[in-house]
């Protein structure tokens, strides 16, 4: 597990813009988007920096079950976040198609077409307060899922559908970056990373092949205290 800490928001979400950059550069290449208030911070990032990603097939790690349009849509979210860097080809669910189980599954098979049959390339990913990633979150069906890519996944919590990555797709991808800002992440990020509790996102950090956790000081502050 590779552990980055950078001094502020700002400055993670410029390692991480400079992460996809550098992806970019080396030829075609997929890239998974995760919702939330620091991705989203790293897409703005990746617009000032009018960054060519031309080669680059954006989906969605998740996504709430709402219009495209409305403004929860992760799909709208990266659109009018990464404004100028949007070049690439974009693939997002079928809000259309009506039932989440529905959408899900043809969406799954959108992403076998776009990615070729190919994992994954870059996956990024952000973790909630309760330790959740991407729409996996703690004691929902979808975490226990072994032969799906993506599946509609019912959190009693929100009282909502997701469409959400299932941990095998995220775990098989060439590389996953977490990326994790503010105080009110720190005390699970201690107990996924320091104390190993099995959370989803510890789950998915696991299971990867190559994993990236990129954290702010605030969101790292309680690492490497005494327990």
């Amino acid at each position: 597990m590779d552990i980055r800490v950078y001094d502020d928001r700002t400055g993670l979400a410029d390692a991480a813009a400079h992460l996809i950059v550098d992806r970019a550069a080396a030829g075609t290449f997929s890239l998974g988007l995760a919702g939330g208030s620091t991705p989203r911070a790293t897409y703005e990032r990746l617009a000032e920096m009018r960054a060519d990603l031309s080669g680059a097939t954006l989906w969605l790690g998740d996504e709430r079950w709402v219009d495209p349009d409305h403004r929860d849509s992760n799909a709208r979210m990266a659109r009018e976040s990464l404004g100028t860097a949007h070049g690439a080809s974009f693939v997002v669910p079928d809000w259309s198609l009506g039932e989440p189980e529905t959408a899900a599954a043809a969406y799954e098979l959108a992403l076998d077409r776009a990615l070729e049959g190919r994992p994954p390339g870059l996956v990024l990913l952000g973790m909630g307060d309760d330790g959740h990633t991407a729409s996996l979150f703690p004691g929902t069906r979808a975490l226990e899922v072994t032969d799906r890519n993506y599946v509609a996944n019912w959190v009693d919590e929100k009282e909502a559908w997701r469409l959400t990555a299932t941990v095998p797709f995220l775990a098989s991808a060439d590389q996953v970056v977490f990326l994790v800002a503010g105080e009110s992440k720190a005390a699970m990020v201690e107990r996924v990373i320091e104390r190993a509790e099995p959370f989803p996102s510890r789950v998915v950090s696991d299971a990867a092949r190559d994993v990236i956790w990129m954290l702010d000081t605030a969101a790292a502050s309680r690492l490497g205290r005494p327990l």
